[in-house]
Parts: structure tokens; C-alpha cells; sequence
């Protein structure tokens, strides 16, 4: 999702679905959508109060003649079900899904911007402006997917975003009568431990800490959802933890494999498993159907040693001692060279691989496997480069590549000198 406030870019870490060759190879029925749209009136309003009256007068009456066409074609008794952030990334593929499954009775989307998929009546609007209340009258169900992750975004300005869109989002649900809310954050608030079980429990304690991009926000969402059931008897919260989601997507741990050397810290075990986003969609389709509730973890089945990441992969390792490895991260984090705190290592050198039973009871299974879905990230990420969590032109990348193991890899003595030079310039 994308805002017009330059201090919130909600949900850019789930951005665009990968390209269609890739996904329409591995998708579940992932409709592809038309280009002509219906809307609500308060979106036509703002679409066309620029343009002539007469020209607004014969849109308006089209795209009601074609909004009342789209709700009187028969339709399931399911649910109403209201997605926030549903104009990009996973919002967007989950609100495509939906539309054309003959369980769901209607699609409500919500963001900041229209997006494309027409068969939904949108509403446009922040998810943390209270009217948000009355555009989810009516539901049964809210997917709540407005969420800013992006790397590059203030972290107060996220966790403002995050928290207050989450907390309005609760509360707004259950003013109106909506009996369950659902939230997506990551497997990534289970912490990644040296002692951590292989795989880990989905009841399993919530043991990580803020110190990793957004990790922070993920825990205080999962506290607020588990407090709405206390305070709105009647509200039911789901809360689905993803794995680590590729197919789009950019975080620390996508970044990861855009190195030209994988880090290895001395001494670490790291495990790997991974969720594509089309199977995140449907088990998000699984959650809003409620054919599951609770918390429970997505992703594919069993996890993949670094060994055999590095095999499939190509990229050969680089090893460094804990305290140089971590040490330069937090340095070039401090100082802005890099959009990645030390604390996002954490999860490059623990296990955090998580047991996917209870899906598996409902009757859900992925359809990609760990090294499927490595392959297509592989694909994904040619050609970026990529330091320290830092994206680097071809020809930064050129000479990073000659400068030495260390420096190749975490870029500390020349990123810090050139910082040093730029600020003597100012």
C-alpha cells in the first residue's frame, strides 16, 4: 500500500506479486483481473471531482449500473469479508482470491489508493481514521493486512502506523458487529535462540525481543490482539505467522541472499524455511473462511541447513566472529549506512523454524516446497546487490567485491570513511 504521507509507506515489504510466469506455475487459482472497475460512491466522489459534471455524471451512472450488476449475481451465504491494505502485495492476491470463490458472499477493500481488483466495493481511506468503523458495518470478517514493514521507513513513523492502524482496526470491528478480525505478523515473534526446538511449538512462547525491523510492532499487534477478546466479548482474533515470505517481497532476510557472500557468524546453527506468498493467501483464505482460528504459523513443510542453502544457491559462505559481525552491523546502523539493525542477524544465525500442524489438521497444505521457493528467490533477487542489508549500484558492487572478505561483505571501513567525508562537506 502505498500513502500520501511521506512518512508512511504501509505494507511496502509485501509488495508486488512476483512476476506471473513464477507464480501462476505454483498459484492455487489466483484470478488475473479485469481491467473495469466497481466502487463505492464515496471512492467515486474523490476519483472524479476533478473532471466535468457531465463527464462524472455518465461514470457515475456506468459504474453503478456495473456495481449492481456484480453484487445481484448469485453469490455464496458466506461471509462478508473486509481486507485493509488491499491494493498491493498480499492484500491485493488475497482480495483477487476471494472475488472469485463461490464461499465468500462479498469482498470490502480498504487502503489509501484504489487498486485493481474490480469486483470488490472499495473504500478509500487510513486505517487508523475512525470512519473506518462504518466502511466495515456489514461485515463478518476482517483480513487486516495494512501494515508498514518497509526497511527504508522511519521507525517512528512505522510503529505509529502499525500500532494505532491495529488498534483502530480492533476496535473499529468490534463497534459494528464484526465477529472476527484477522491479523498477519511473523514467525519471527517466536525469536530466533540458540536453544530454540527444531521445529518450534506454534504455542510455543513468544521469546523475541524489538531489536529486529519491525519485530517490535509484530509483538505489540499479537498483545493487542489478544486483549480485544477481553475487552469486546463477542470479537474473535486470529493470528496467522508467517515464515520467511518471499514472492514480492523485501526484507532484511530477502536481502540476505542479494550478498555476493552469504555471512556465516562463527559457532551459529541457522535454519531455514520459507512461505511463498501464494501460500500465505491461502491460508489467509483458510482464516477468513474460518475453517481455522487461533494463532498458528504458514509456511512450507520442514526447513533447509545452511549447507543446503548454500548448495542450491551457488553462493559460497563467509565466516566471521560474532563480535565483528555483529559489532559492524550495529555500527553501520547507527550511523545510517544501513536500514538493517544488528538484531535482524539474530535470524540469519538461529533456528526459528516453526511446526505448521495445525493447518495441516484443517486440511491445508502449501504448494511449494523450502527449495521451491529458494529458487524462485534466487530468480527474483539476480542482479541487486546488496551489503550489509545496503542496496548498491553495479558499479559499488564491482569494487565492494575486490575490497577484501571483510569489507566485501559488511563494507565498514569504506562506508564509514566515505560518511566521514560527506559530513567535512556539509
Amino acid at each position: 500500500m502505498s500513502s500520501p504521507d511521506p512518512q508512511v509507506r504501509a505494507a511496502r515489504n509485501l509488495a508486488d506479486p512476483p512476476p506471473a510466469n513464477k507464480s501462476q506455475k505454483k498459484s492455487q487459482g489466483t484470478p488475473q483481473n479485469e481491467p473495469q472497475g466497481t466502487t463505492d460512491s464515496t471512492t467515486e466522489d474523490e476519483s472524479t471531482e476533478n473532471r466535468s459534471t457531465d463527464s462524472t455524471a455518465v461514470n457515475r451512472t456506468g459504474d453503478r449500473a456495473e456495481d449492481k450488476a456484480a453484487r445481484s449475481r448469485p453469490r455464496s451465504r458466506g461471509p462478508v469479508v473486509a481486507i485493509t491494505g488491499a491494493a498491493t502485495g498480499v492484500g491485493e492476491l488475497l482480495a483477487a482470491r476471494l472475488v472469485a470463490s463461490e464461499e465468500i458472499k462479498q469482498v470490502v477493500a480498504i487502503d489509501e489508493r484504489r487498486g485493481e481488483v474490480s469486483e470488490a466495493t472499495w473504500h478509500i481511506l487510513d486505517v487508523r481514521d475512525p470512519a473506518i468503523a462504518e466502511k466495515l458495518r456489514g461485515a463478518d470478517v476482517v483480513v487486516h493486512l495494512a501494515l508498514d514493514l518497509d526497511l527504508e521507513t522511519d521507525p517512528a513513523a512505522r510503529t505509529a502506523y502499525n500500532v494505532r492502524g491495529t488498534q483502530t482496526v480492533l476496535t473499529a470491528a468490534a463497534a459494528v458487529g464484526v465477529h472476527r478480525v484477522v491479523l498477519c505478523t511473523s514467525a519471527m515473534v517466536y525469536g530466533a535462540l540458540p536453544d530454540n526446538d527444531i521445529p518450534l511449538a506454534e504455542d510455543a512462547e513468544l521469546r523475541a525481543t524489538a531489536e529486529a525491523t519491525g519485530v517490535g510492532d509484530l509483538l505489540e499487534i499479537e498483545r493487542l490482539g489478544r486483549r480485544a477478546p477481553r475487552a469486546h466479548p463477542g470479537l474473535h482474533v486470529t493470528v496467522v505467522r508467517p515464515t520467511v515470505l518471499v514472492g514480492g517481497t523485501d526484507t532484511a532476510l530477502t536481502r540476505y541472499f542479494e550478498s555476493p557472500r552469504l555471512l556465516v557468524v562463527a559457532g551459529s546453527h541457522p535454519t531455514w524455511q520459507f512461505c511463498h506468498v501464494d501460500d500465505l493467501v491461502t491460508a489467509l483464505e483458510y482464516a477468513a473462511l474460518e475453517k481455522i482460528d487461533g494463532e498458528f504459523a504458514v509456511g512450507c513443510d520442514g526447513w533447509l541447513e545452511q549447507e543446503e542453502v548454500e548448495e542450491i544457491s551457488g553462493v559460497r559462505r563467509m565466516e566471521l566472529p560474532s563480535a565483528v559481525a555483529l559489532g559492524a552491523a550495529a555500527r553501520l546502523h547507527r550511523i545510517g549506512l544501513t536500514p538493517s539493525p544488528a538484531g535482524d542477524l539474530a535470524y540469519t544465525m538461529h533456528p526459528w523454524v516453526v511446526s505448521v500442524s495445525r493447518l495441516h489438521d484443517a486440511g491445508w497444505r502449501p504448494s511449494w516446497t523450502n527449495e521451491e521457493v529458494l529458487a524462485a528467490l534466487l530468480e527474483e533477487v539476480e542482479g541487486r546487490h546488496t551489503l550489509a542489508g545496503r542496496r548498491l549500484g553495479r558499479k559499488d558492487a564491482t569494487a565492494a567485491g575486490a575490497a577484501g572478505a571483510t569489507v566485501a561483505l559488511l563494507g565498514t571501513a569504506a562506508l564509514v570513511r566515505r560518511a566521514r567525508k560527506a559530513r567535512r562537506r556539509i
